[in-house]
């Protein structure tokens, strides 16, 4: 387990004073992490509050609600009834919300990372309180996030809101942020070391090729704790995988926002490297401002694509269109981890050692009168049956394609009934099914690949010529051909007999935005291998092989080149565009030299081009007809 930083800091007015002298960050340093750093109480008498906000106008001064919005967001729906009945007692949550931005002119998106603490004590009003510090931001650095949590959490608690300001001024010191790259980000007497997940517009690798290294996020919530958050469903996850593959709308019902927004993010990261594009909402409350949209839906009418992480049972009437809920969680907040309804499943091992999973323990089709009379009476009741007892299951109208992996499955591996093991066994089993669902997400991109396959120049012709255009597509072309070759040899073993209906994701909300982006990335892709072909291009050897009229095309082609090369670097002067132009001026003028003299004369008429010829020397052209030097 890594070491959380220390930040030291001392309390009361020797903590105001240190952070009053202390030069104020950056605005926009810190702009380039986080929006807000706050504070929210929960007051008996108004409700949520915010306490105390850096920078202080962050909230304020986005307007649209933002302030209400984000305290509303940052508490459980209710106090845990479900913490020990001591006199004195505190419970420690981490969980995230996203929240329409409604300072942007788009529809964006701003993420909540919250620490929430709830303290019984007999003798406070009503019997506890609770408090939240939360970290606002436009990046979904949930690795990060969370870790800077840890640290800021407790000392808001130990030290007061004066530590807003000081961890505030150590992030505005960070470097800019990295997407898709490791970072070590200093903090008090240590660094945080994450590996931030690629930019939204970074279209990941291309689609027939497996990425190596599974432990390197290639998309959103890589850190979300897939085994954990799904444990009891873990035969299901293959259908949730295609409800989020096709862009289905999915309910999750969990005891806690912790629990919800871990398996939110969890069903995210199951698509990576796919471009997942579908509104999510990691916790879910009646305050955000698109429930009364939603709860004004007509019977009959079609939910739209989201996935909508709740706590609050309510949903489950006034949503109760959506046509997939998943109820996820245990309802005891005891354990640190997600357990299956009826307890922990028990190791193979003794003494509590890890062991492998047993898959007669997740086997949901394992016949017995028991398991059918509960399976009929849980498909009768339907998710409503949550509102008297929680208990983990998948009610879907969905038919799915893809079956269950049992090579994966009995990878797995169990931590008894060991706690002290447990987060490790985690890690090793998140590991295991990331590299898998990474793999069969790839496979399933595969046959997009024809489209989006770049092209170089052949040897011997010219790089001087706009590079062909990538094949057309066209989906009914592309369903009939994938029909007629089949799902290929990875997919085949897995999918049932009626895999085709899987690509109903080209009619989902995923695929375009995914393949436009895919697309532009190798479409300038190609644009870069042929402009790298045309610097490496021995201009000399190439022309020393054409008539005199391809001379002359020749020519027109470097100058077109040349020109557009030089406009589009115009002012950045990095070593790479003057490299670029130059070879491209030298090219131009050994180009020149082969012409004919009244070519050549009729070419220097225009200033400009005569411009770019200045300093060419008129030499003997040799047995090839190629002059040989230039001069520049």
């Amino acid at each position: 387990m890594n070491r959380i930083p220390s930040v030291s800091l001392r309390g009361g007015a020797d903590a105001d004073a240190a952070a009053a002298s202390a030069p104020p960050p950056d605005p926009a340093a810190l702009a380039r992490w986080a929006r807000a750093f706050c504070v929210i109480r929960f007051d008996l008498e108004r409700g949520q509050l915010v306490e105390a906000c850096y920078p202080p106008d962050a909230l304020a001064a986005a307007g649209g609600g933002l302030d209400r919005l984000v305290a509303f967001s940052s508490f459980p729906d209710s106090m845990s009834h479900h913490l020990p009945r001591h006199r004195s007692s505190v419970h420690d949550s981490l969980f995230s919300f996203r929240v329409p931005d409604p300072s942007s002119p788009r529809r964006a998106f701003l993420y909540g990372f919250v620490f929430n603490r709830q303290r019984q004590d007999e003798r406070l009003p009503r019997g506890g309180e609770q408090k939240s510090v939360v970290i606002l931001s436009h990046a979904p650095y949930s690795s990060l996030f969370r870790l800077l949590l840890q640290i800021l959490g407790p000392l808001c608690f130990d030290v007061g809101p004066s530590a807003l300001a000081m961890v505030a001024s150590h992030v505005a010191a960070w470097p800019a942020p990295a997407p898709g790259r490791p970072m070590e980000l200093p903090i008090g007497s240590a660094a945080l070391r994450v590996h931030l997940p690629p930019a939204a517009d970074d279209p990941g690798p291309p689609p027939a090729l497996l990425p190596a290294n599974p432990s390197v996020p290639y998309g959103l919530f890589h850190d979300a704790d897939l085994f954990a958050a799904f444990r009891g469903l873990l035969l299901h996850l293959w259908t949730l995988w295609e409800l989020m593959v096709v862009g289905e709308p999915v309910l999750v019902v969990a005891p806690s926002p912790a629990q919800c927004s871990e398996a939110v993010a969890g069903l995210v990261s199951l698509v990576a490297p796919l471009l997942y594009s579908v509104d999510y909402r990691p916790y879910f409350t009646i305050h955000d401002p698109d429930f009364a949209r939603l709860n004004a839906l007509a019977e009959g009418e079609v939910f739209p694509p989201m996935v909508l992480g709740v706590t609050n049972l309510f949903f489950l009437k006034s949503l109760k269109s959506i046509p997939n809920v998943v109820a996820v969680g245990s309802p005891n907040p005891n354990s640190t981890r997600v357990l299956p309804v009826g307890g922990q499943l028990p190791g193979n091992g003794t003494n509590g050692t890890p062991g492998k999973l047993k898959l007669d323990k997740l086997a949901i089709n394992k016949f017995s009168p028991t398991s059918l009379l509960n399976s009929i009476k849980l498909r009768r009741e339907g998710p409503l049956s949550l509102m008297t007892e929680h208990k983990e299951a998948l009610w879907s109208t969905y038919a799915p394609t893809t079956k269950p992996d049992t090579s994966v499955l009995n990878r797995l591996i169990d931590a008894g009934v060991s706690p002290r093991i447990e987060e490790s066994m985690s890690v090793v089993n998140n590991e295991i099914l990331r590299r898998h669902f990474l793999e069969l997400t790839t496979n399933f991109l595969a046959p997009f690949g024809p489209y989006l396959r770049t092209t170089t120049p052949s040897e011997g012709s010219s790089p001087f010529v706009d590079p062909p255009l990538l094949p057309p597509f066209h989906a009914d072309e592309f369903v009939n051909g994938l029909a007629a070759r089949g799902p290929g040899k990875f997919l085949s073993k897995r999918m049932r007999s009626n895999w085709l209906d899987l690509y109903r994701f080209l009619e989902g909300p995923n695929f375009m935005p995914w393949f436009r982006q895919r697309r532009a990335a190798a479409e300038q892709e190609q644009q870069r291998l042929w402009r790298q072909a045309r610097i490496n291009v021995d201009i000399e050897k190439l022309m020393s092989k054409m008539s005199e009229l391809e001379r002359i095309d020749s020519f027109n082609a470097v100058e077109q080149y040349l020109l557009r090369e030089m406009e589009q670097n115009s002012g950045r002067g990095n070593a790479d565009s003057v490299a670029a132009c130059q070879k491209l001026k030298e090219d131009l003028q050994a180009a020149f030299s082969v012409l004919p003299k009244d070519m050549q004369q009729l070419l220097l008429s225009n200033p400009k081009r005569a411009v770019l010829l200045q300093g060419v020397q008129e030499k003997a052209p040799g047995a090839n007809g190629i002059v040989t030097q230039t001069s520049l």
